[in-house]
């Protein structure tokens, strides 16, 4: 495997998908995989110094604002 593949595989590791098959839980989980890694993206920035706290929590708070708009338009309900 090339060095590319190999930091690719490590960025953004993917594993089969293990829930019901529908096309609106396979949204749903990308929707949540990608929620994952912008998380994972903001806390890095906080934890470097780039950003503030409060500019963390903010994203934060608007992406898990996204992520359940999203959920509830696929008609998938979670409990808060």
């Amino acid at each position: 495997m090339t060095e590319s593949l190999d930091k690719n595989n490590f960025l953004y590791p993917q594993n089969s998908y293990r829930g019901q098959l529908t096309p609106e839980h396979l949204l749903y989980n990308a929707n949540l995989q990608e929620l994952a890694q912008k998380v994972s993206y903001i806390s890095a920035l906080e934890t470097g110094g780039k950003i503030s706290a409060t500019q963390a929590y903010e994203q934060i708070k608007h992406l898990w604002k996204e992520f359940k708009y999203t959920t509830h338009n696929l008609g998938i309900v979670h409990k808060d």
